[in-house]
């Protein structure tokens, strides 16, 4: 006898709850995670499966493709928003650009035309035309929407456009036909730009190349009118119109002003405070004394112009082995200030040698005289006093450090003293009397800012505006220079700034109701740890319990110190083009590289595109420091462009 061995069929919905209840959360958060991305980790991702469909009128599907849904997010669809077709001729230009539009949105083309010139360059938001196959006698065209909603060009300077390159064959062979996808891009994005700022009403849902031809998948949205001028888009062109609109919305908001006659919103107002940070100048004037010390054997100190002082160091000569040598010394307090010192004469009967910090610069008398040795001749000539005018300048040496000048004399000849046996030195000092400034800051805002009830509403650095609503700007001004002073007495200092202008919104207390108490709260997160939870309760007498508690936080996993990715370039012609040229023709290599950035794979595995090398494999990468680099270039560079608000 054969025996029946029975079978119980379980419903398959009811083996899912058993299979989620096997995964740990963790794992069930993987899940969930990976689903995510799948959906949105990149641009394309987010257009296929929610910006497309939504624009559309197409089912858009949750994460887990559990539900979906069909949203209705434009009034009006197309599939034919707009047509670009290209067609290069033999001197790598765009000989032939025709723009078919459907300006109603009924799926039919309503609109042709025909781009009036070859294009040799494609930028952002224009085109460039120059003669065929070169980079001469270029002219610069924007995308331009006219009155009556026609897409065409206008003529503008270079300066108003934006990421230009080159396409014909003064850069390059073959440059349109190579670069098909990206050219269409670059041409039908400018396109597109010029359409949607025109009439804020369009949106592009997808873009598609066939060939030689890129189409465009649009919708009418943010609004069902049929006009362009559109409440939603009116903040866009007057920013500042937005604050008046939010205090009459919430003027006449019911839930608003429950809110602000709630207990959180009585008992507190707030007050504006205005205060500055100012940069005081003070300029002391500075009598060249102030400038320039001199002592030491000076006979006499006459004036030679303005900020010009001549000293005269002089003395008495024999005729013994050992001429006796006069020193003055030099020191002047402020090096910027000096402008020359030079020993502008040397005179004697019958000898002199002039020196510098003792070093020997000339001499005056019958022949030279430059060694530390006697001269050769008599000191006791007839032939009257010699002279010397051939100026030294020492100006560097004082600015340095002091400096001493020196007069070796000898001479001879029985008269009185500076009569028939004297040498002497003139130096020559000129200084700038400028007047001396000193600034300094003067805080009248470290009150308020030190106040905890008081928060930045607005800031206004020397006129630039880098706080506004209590959110920065980004805003900075660059360093400037100032002149103060008048008359003779002035001063220019450079300096980060010489006026701050800042209100701040301070939060008053009414004493409508008592501030809550938060020291139970704050005593928990001052003395807790990772392993213990500590606590402290009010008791009924008016005092206080602390209490501790074993804490551990589950375990959180082990996670990869990074996201792996790999660096990769590929060869690029410098066809980038600029008022000055083309970037390629500039340099001494026309060929340069594109880097790129890639996520690696779960095996490890770098995910090169066609024609890139890896620079870098996979890893952990830091290129941190060259973006500063990078971004720092870019300042700077900024920095030193000049702004001009000329008509040209």
């Amino acid at each position: 006898m054969k025996r029946r061995h029975p079978f119980v069929l379980l419903p398959m919905a009811a083996l899912v709850p058993a299979i989620a209840l096997a995964q740990s959360v963790e794992d069930r958060a993987r899940t969930a995670a990976e689903a995510s991305r799948a959906k949105s980790s990149t641009s394309e991702a987010i257009q296929g499966n929610y910006l497309t469909p939504g624009l559309s009128g197409q089912p858009i599907a949750t994460v887990d493709h559990s539900q979906s849904f069909t949203p209705s997010l434009a009034c009006q669809k197309s599939s034919s928003l707009l047509e670009i077709l290209i067609q290069p001729g033999g001197t790598g230009d765009i000989t032939t650009v025709r723009i078919a539009r459907d300006t109603d949105l009924d799926s039919s083309f309503d609109r042709v035309s025909i781009l009036p010139v070859p294009v040799s360059g494609i930028c952002a938001n224009g085109v460039i035309s120059c003669q065929p196959g070169s980079w001469n006698a270029c002219n610069y065209h924007r995308w331009n929407v006219d009155a009556s909603g026609g897409l065409g060009l206008a003529v503008v300077e270079m300066s108003e456009l934006a990421g230009c390159y080159c396409v014909n064959n003064s850069c390059g062979a073959n440059l349109v036909m190579a670069n098909l996808p990206s050219v269409l891009k670059d041409l039908g994005g400018g396109a597109i730009g010029a359409l949607t700022s025109h009439d804020p009403r369009i949106g592009v849902a997808e873009a598609r190349i066939n060939g030689p031809l890129i189409q465009y998948v649009g919708a009418q949205s943010t609004a069902c009118t049929a006009s362009p001028n559109l409440p939603q888009t009116a903040y866009r062109g007057n920013p500042t119109t937005i604050l008046g609109d939010a205090a009459a919305a919430a003027a006449g908001s019911s839930l608003f002003q429950s809110l602000k006659g709630s207990p959180a919103g009585i008992g507190k107002a707030e007050q504006v405070r205005a205060c500055t940070i100012e940069r005081e100048v003070t300029l002391q004037p500075l009598a060249y004394e102030d400038i320039v010390s001199a002592t030491g054997i000076i006979y006499s100190v006459r004036d030679c112009g303005e900020g010009c002082r001549r000293f005269r160091i002089i003395g008495d000569g024999n005729c013994s082995s050992s001429p006796p040598i006069f020193t003055a010394r030099f020191e002047v307090s402020d090096p910027a200030k000096l402008l020359s010192a030079r020993i502008v004469e040397m005179g004697a009967d019958d000898w002199v040698q002039g020196r510098v910090n003792g070093r020997i610069v000339g001499s005056a008398g019958p022949r030279p005289w430059l060694t530390t040795g006697l001269p050769s001749g008599d000191c006791r000539t007839d032939g009257g006093a010699a002279r010397n005018y051939t100026p030294y300048d020492f100006t560097e040496e004082l600015r340095a450090t002091p400096t001493t000048v020196s007069a070796r004399v000898r001479g001879g000849g029985g008269g009185g003293p500076l009569t028939t046996q004297w040498g002497l030195v003139d130096v020559e000092i000129h200084v700038s009397e400028a007047c001396e400034p000193s600034d300094r800051l003067v805080d009248r805002c470290a009150g308020i800012g030190a106040d905890p009830k008081c928060r930045l509403d607005s800031e206004s650095v020397d006129g630039v505006q880098t706080f506004l609503n209590g959110v920065g700007t980004g805003l900075r001004p660059l360093p400037r220079s100032r002149q103060f002073g008048t008359g003779s007495c002035t001063a220019t200092l450079t300096r980060d700034f010489f006026l701050r202008q800042r209100s701040y919104r301070c939060a008053i207390d009414t004493g409508a109701i008592p501030e809550p108490d938060l020291s139970r709260g704050a005593y928990i997160i001052d003395h807790s740890t990772e392993t213990l939870l500590a606590d402290r309760v009010r008791t009924g007498d008016g005092g206080s319990t602390a209490s501790t508690r074993a804490f551990a936080l589950p375990d959180r996993g082990s996670v990869p110190a990074c996201e792996a990715v790999c660096k990769t370039r590929a060869p690029k012609a410098n066809t980038d083009a600029a008022p000055a040229g083309v970037v390629g023709a500039q340099q001494t290599s026309p060929t340069g590289f594109d880097t790129f950035y890639h996520a690696c794979s779960l095996d490890n595995v770098c995910p090169a595109g066609p024609g890139e090398t890896i620079v870098t494999p996979c890893g952990c990468l830091d290129t941190f420091p060259e973006a500063v680099v990078m971004m720092q270039t870019v300042r700077l560079a900024g920095a030193d462009l000049a702004c001009t608000a000329t008509t040209r």
